[in-house]
């Protein structure tokens, strides 16, 4: 494994994004547990896209406009979704002190979500690993090896995102002046990256 590989991976995980956005959501309305449970999700939403990868499905997302465009959209759906809830203080800003496992299951299948529903990433996949990967022999187990260090490099930057967001959190959620703010800003930042992805061309 290439100290480029790592170099790369941090640069691309630690750039803000739809999971860094809801894992900060997460830390500052739930406190650090749930911005772990929220890193924990978007990681566990980085699978389909390595596996798509690994066995070339990802191809057809390159190549099939009707397949790219779908799930593209279906992303953007979300990430619209995620907006307007969060501006109805039920989404990923809605402040819950009980951390009930059906909350942290919530927790996680939005995170998976997020990262499922974003055609880019396993087109990303699709175009990164083979250039660490040796052509000599086969290819699965060093684009297994690297993908488990993508997502574990995922996992700790996110959680690190949400334990700061959390560290932060009773002088946010203390204010409810700052809360709306919050709120307000989050979602505009969902809508953001929601026209991102629609403008987004193979």
């Amino acid at each position: 494994m290439s100290a480029e590989f790592l170099i790369t991976t941090l640069v691309v995980v630690a750039t803000p994004g739809t999971g860094v956005l809801y894992t900060l959501a997460a830390g500052l309305a739930r406190g650090g547990r749930a911005s772990v449970v929220a890193a924990f999700g978007c990681t566990l939403g980085i699978v389909p896209h390595m596996v798509a990868a690994i066995t070339g499905l990802a191809a057809l997302l390159h190549t099939s406009a009707v397949a790219f465009q779908t799930l593209k959209y279906a992303g953007v759906a979300y990430l619209l979704y995620m907006a307007w809830s969060t501006l109805r203080e039920k989404g990923a800003l809605n402040v819950d002190e009980g951390q009930t496992p059906r909350g942290a299951r919530s927790v996680i299948v939005s995170g998976v979500l997020i990262n499922i529903l974003n055609p880019k990433l396993t087109i990303f996949f699709f175009a990164f690993l083979p250039q660490f990967v040796s052509a000599d022999g086969s290819t699965l187990v060093p684009m297994l090896e690297l993908s488990a260090v993508f997502m574990l490099v995922t996992f700790v930057v996110f959680a690190a995102y949400g334990l700061f967001a959390a560290a932060v959190r009773t002088h946010v959620v203390s204010r409810p002046s700052v809360m709306t703010w919050m709120r307000r800003t989050f979602a505009g930042a969902f809508v953001g990256l929601g026209a991102r992805l629609a403008a987004e061309s193979r």
